[in-house]
């Protein structure tokens, strides 16, 4: 289960686009912060990702990533050009392919490849035709179709698919998506022949009777999410905060507690953060958590490129490593994760240390932005890149 969330320019407070993401998975589940820089490729070059290998292109784009050690996708992550993804698992009524790209590989190929929203989501349906999606997204050996949030500092989009069917809808202002699809009717776009298939198959009626939500979800779902599920609620804190829409208030919506956004279950839990303030013709900031539950931990900040500040190499790894500060870090909150809407001293006494220390980080990052019509570009990526390890340092006292 996941949240991705996206605020355009009308519903900003700066006029920026905000994006922002947890990825729930397996509470073990390792998910490192790593960097990839801009690489050329040879000629007929092969590229191995996490089940199957497609060929390299010429040339791929920096790109950070929050990654699950395992495999070589990622569940959300950014590039240098200031494109975003996060994705979700979703249930359709299409089967499950034994093999293919994983979710999270298209979500890392459109990162690699696109330089702008449109271009990464053109090269994930085109990939998703032509290879399919499927394998185990875990180590459990759980397979799901996908949904996405792609953005750039001008627009954005919700991509879903079912099997290698895909719709898409160009969003107008804010949206969010869990883990249930969500685009209604025909959305703006969606691949050739899927009406067809739809009725072939007796989703619907007629072409007038296709509704993708509806029709394609393998249980019934409501017109309107609730605001007591993750779906609606999601969708409510971005409609009551219209026009205030900030990173940090987005960290916020990130550590609710009554629905779960912010998930503690014993098996699955958000294993990792990400919130990115999209600035158009200006450097973009993103900041990740790299630890396990957001409300137990900090954002840091990142900028492109990242080679300076503190990231692993990419994935996939072999084993664990549990000196890696994720790993340690969960180790530390295991006494503080347990029934997060009750009160207990101790874990706000270490909520408000981490919450002092994080608008600290903000703080500091907004005085680079007004210095920035000063700065030449490294001056600017020198001052992120130093707030950076400021912050793992912070961070990794607070571990002890």
């Amino acid at each position: 289960m996941c949240d991705t969330y996206v605020s355009l320019s009308e519903t900003s407070r700066d006029g920026s686009v905000i994006f922002g993401k947890n990825s729930d998975r397996l509470e073990s589940e390792t998910q490192l912060i790593t960097y990839i820089p801009r690489k050329n490729y040879s000629q007929d070059e092969k590229l191995k990702c996490t089940h199957i290998t497609i060929p390299q292109i010429k040339e791929t784009y920096a790109v950070l990533l929050s990654q699950p050690w395992w495999m070589w996708g990622a569940e959300m992550g950014a590039n240098e050009c200031g494109v975003v993804i996060g994705n979700e698992s979703v249930q359709t009524k299409e089967p499950l392919n034994e093999t293919g790209l994983l979710g999270m590989d298209l979500l890392r190929l459109g990162l690699e490849r696109g330089k702008n929203a449109k271009e990464a989501l053109d090269i994930i349906t085109k990939l998703l035709e032509k290879y399919g999606q499927g394998g185990i997204h875990n180590l459990k050996g759980i397979n799901y179709h996908n949904s996405y949030i792609i953005a750039d500092p001008k627009e954005a989009y919700v991509l879903e698919t079912a099997g290698e069917w895909w719709i898409l809808e160009r969003i107008k202002s804010y949206r969010s998506i869990s883990n249930r699809i969500s685009i209604r009717g025909k959305g703006d776009s969606r691949r050739k022949g899927i009406i067809q298939h739809a009725i072939d198959q007796g989703y619907c009626k007629d072409d007038d009777d296709f509704d993708f939500k509806i029709i394609f979800s393998p249980s019934p779902l409501p017109e309107v999410f609730s605001i007591t599920d993750r779906d609606g609620c999601s969708l409510n804190q971005l409609s009551t905060n219209k026009g205030m829409i900030t990173p940090s208030l987005i960290m916020e919506f990130l550590r609710e507690h009554e629905v779960g956004i912010c998930m503690h279950r014993r098996t699955d839990q958000s294993v990792g953060s990400q919130v990115s303030h999209l600035r158009d013709n200006k450097n973009s900031i993103h900041w990740f958590t790299g630890n396990t539950i957001p409300c137990l931990g900090i954002f840091k900040p990142y900028v492109f490129p990242a080679e300076n500040q503190i990231v692993k190499k990419s994935g996939p790894y072999e084993d664990i490593n549990p000196d890696w500060f994720w790993n340690r870090h969960a180790k530390f909150i295991q006494s503080f994760k347990k029934r997060p809407k009750i009160e207990i001293a101790e874990r706000n006494i270490y909520y408000q240390k981490l919450r002092t220390i994080e608008r600290e980080l903000i703080e500091k990052v907004y005085k680079v932005y007004k210095q920035e019509d000063n700065l030449s570009k490294k001056e600017f990526i020198e001052k992120i890149t130093e707030i950076n390890h400021y912050a793992w340092k912070k961070a990794e006292e607070m571990i002890g």
